[in-house]
């Protein structure tokens, strides 16, 4: 692969516009623009969680969704373009299922927390909530890949089931909701 950033400071977005890969030049604070930020966002919320020490499975789903998210970042900076398909949906559901199987069933709501990983993982879950929000938000405006908030939807159920999977490492347990607390 060649130089894709040979020069860093540009100065072209010192005016409140950047670039798409396109070549279009969109204000930064478009639609369109806040769902790139917060996905790259996202992306680094993963990452952050990655440094955490976790079960091989959740590891290797979350190494595959940086790349999704990498991809579907893609598809923003350049409309039309289809990159995020069924088959991301698909592996993430079965990955959510893979990891429901050994939990108990829910009997209150879970807050975040139980151990540093659990915690990292909901707020990456709430990240990509907001993720979710921005896409259906743009998605109004401008028709995106069906897949893509989607895809968005299905890493915020796979988040919520790593998170209570991780709560439980090392004989942790999550927390649950306490309404008379």
């Amino acid at each position: 692969m060649g130089h894709r950033l040979s020069k860093i400071v540009t100065r072209t977005g010192d005016q409140g516009s950047t670039g798409l890969a396109t070549g279009d030049r969109i204000p930064k604070f478009d639609a369109r623009m806040q769902a790139i930020g917060e996905t790259d966002e996202l992306n680094s919320v993963i990452g952050v969680l990655l440094t955490h020490a976790l079960p091989e499975a959740v590891r290797s789903t979350l190494s595959r969704a940086q790349h999704t998210l990498f991809n579907l970042g893609g598809e923003l900076s350049m409309p039309g373009t289809v990159f995020v398909k069924e088959d991301d949906i698909l592996r993430l559901e079965e990955a959510v299922e893979a990891l429901n199987e050994s939990l108990p069933p829910l009997k209150e709501f879970v807050l975040p927390g139980g151990n540093p990983s659990a915690a990292a993982c909901h707020v990456a879950r709430a990240v990509t909530r907001r993720v979710e929000r921005r896409l259906w938000e743009l998605n109004e405006r401008e028709p995106l890949n069906e897949f893509t908030p989607r895809y968005a939807n299905r890493l915020s159920d796979y988040l919520f089931v790593a998170a209570r999977t991780l709560a439980r490492q090392n004989g942790g347990q999550e927390v649950t909701w306490n309404k008379q607390a």
